[in-house]
């Protein structure tokens, strides 16, 4: 079943709008255009989601598409002649949804016009290989980012992926990813066309490892789905095995989550998937008490991802499709980007942390002890029938920060942090914890549960989580959290406790009504 849920816009040489279910089938796409035509990249310039009853924009979107110069579309033209027509996109108020003017792509079809390799830049980069700083890389592309033109970046992120992929990937492949991750000004490049560049520099070092069929020569080896059949142990000296999607099935017996699973019995601990192009349970099936296993997942992971988890952690380098986590025990998963349908449903423990929003039903007949944190917000029905006990027991909760990124990377507030019904609805235990420094949340929101005021107590309880939240992100407690209308606040003046009602006060409330 359809459910048109995903938009996407590319605005440039040519504009295209994208009405999708899920945001991997909106890169597919694109994917297949920009092979046959330079003029589109992989990505998309923006992602949003539809959702309903939104104030601000009405829940839905307007793409109209309309002949330039106003000539009726159903003119007959000579084959010969340029035909041209214009995309419009707005929301259901007819307010414009576009992406920041005076940005450019980048010709990825092209060499770069000038090889030339800038001084400063090598330096950092031998710098860095001398002292294995991957995080000293990507705070000079940051801050570097928006002067340099794209021919420079391109030949810095060539040079990274030259200099580490030999010796020392790991440093390489931190770097790039520190770089894809995070938000920061791009100046007037498209952060679509940075993300392209970063991320064909991040293959080339994935695909410079040897294959499982040759001896250990470093500290990663790569299976594809051509090798798969000599998948072996790590030898001496080998940490990560990096598994290469493309070919493998969607799921079943012959997709590369199922791999995973045999490395993973072979003694294999830090794996990493790559070319995912909707590929389903990605970090699912490896049974209880799998501390120490890392797994990096990159490009489109699909449904179910870490379904089931007992002790793992995962980390998804982009956004996230549906069913993530569901009935997870313990473990920890980072997601840099979106989360789609039903996220958390009946987990019953685990830390989850997600830089952008997840859409509707999460939560929903959680139980136990799960923790997460979301930047963005959530669409509906936000820990429907929460079952986690008390929050200041080590019960389950929820905090949202009601956050998005401006064009310049840096985190604004949402217009509301939480604009859909049933907040908490139906819930015997745990908390939401919602940054609500203007009061905005009320009463209608809710179906059985109530607001309260932020304790000293629940702050104690989730300041390590913004901690840990502010490490994975960069959302620093005080400027970005803490900090309302420009002045520093008290976490009760900033955040608002949702809870169960009581059964007290459930029983006064049904007094009063027969009264």
């Amino acid at each position: 079943m359809l459910r048109p849920q995903v938009f996407a816009l590319q605005e440039g040489e040519v504009s295209i709008g994208l009405i999708c279910s899920e945001k991997q089938a909106i890169d597919a796409t694109l994917a297949s255009l920009a092979s046959e035509d330079k003029r589109f990249t992989p990505l998309a310039d923006q992602y949003w989601n539809a959702r309903g009853g939104s104030f601000t924009d009405g829940g839905a979107f307007l793409l109209t598409v309309s002949p330039r110069n106003g000539q009726p579309a159903n003119v007959r033209r000579p084959v010969a002649e340029d035909r041209r027509y214009d995309l419009r996109v707005t929301d259901k108020f007819g307010k414009p949804v576009c992406t920041p003017p005076g940005q450019l792509h980048c010709d990825l079809s092209a060499p770069p016009a000038s090889l030339t390799k800038i001084r400063e830049d090598s330096a950092t980069i031998d710098e860095a290989m001398r002292r294995q700083d991957p995080e000293s890389l990507f705070r000079h592309l940051r801050e570097r980012l928006v002067e340099m033109d794209y021919d420079r970046l391109r030949c810095f992120v060539d040079e990274i992926a030259e200099q580490t992929a030999g010796e020392v990937p790991a440093l390489g492949i931190d770097a790039i990813t520190l770089a894809i991750d995070h938000r920061y000004p791009t100046g007037d490049k498209k952060r679509s066309s940075v993300l392209t560049i970063l991320r064909g520099g991040l293959e080339r070092i994935f695909h410079a490892q040897p294959l499982c069929n040759r001896p250990a020569t470093g500290t990663h080896l790569r299976v594809t789905w051509e090798s798969r059949e000599h998948l072996r142990g790590p030898e001496s000296g080998e940490t990560t095995l990096l598994i290469d999607a493309a070919d493998f099935a969607a799921e079943g017996e012959n997709c590369d989550a199922a791999l995973a699973k045999k490395a993973y019995t072979l003694g294999w601990r830090r794996l990493i998937h790559y070319n995912s192009r909707g590929t389903r349970f990605h970090a699912v099936g490896f049974g209880p008490k799998t501390d120490g296993l890392r797994i990096d997942c990159y490009d489109n992971p699909g449904d179910y991802l870490a379904s089931g988890m007992d002790g793992l952690e995962c980390y998804v380098h982009g956004n996230a499709q549906d069913q993530l986590c569901q009935i997870a025990k313990r473990g920890k998963l980072v997601v840099y980007g979106d989360v789609g349908q039903t996220f958390l449903y009946g987990a019953k423990g685990g830390e989850f942390y997600v830089l952008g929003n997840v859409a509707g039903r999460p939560m929903v007949n959680a139980v136990g002890r799960p923790k997460a944190v979301i930047n963005g917000t959530a669409l509906d029905f936000l820990a429907e029938s929460f079952m986690a006990g008390d929050p200041l027991r080590n019960g389950g909760f929820a905090i949202v920060n009601g956050l998005r990124f401006d064009e310049h990377g840096t985190p604004i507030p949402l217009d509301l942090p939480y604009a859909g019904g049933n907040l908490l609805s139906l819930a015997s235990g745990g908390a939401i914890y919602v940054r609500d420094p203007y009061r905005t949340l009320v009463e209608e929101q809710l179906n059985g549960g109530m607001y309260r005021p932020l304790s000293t107590a629940d702050w104690r309880l989730i300041l390590p989580y913004l901690r840990e939240n502010e490490r994975l992100f960069g959302i620093q407690i005080e400027r970005d959290l803490l900090t309302v209308d420009g002045a520093v606040r008290e976490p009760r003046n900033v955040y608002r406790k949702v809870m169960p009602r009581t059964d007290a006060e459930i029983e006064a409330e049904m007094e009063g009504m027969g009264d």
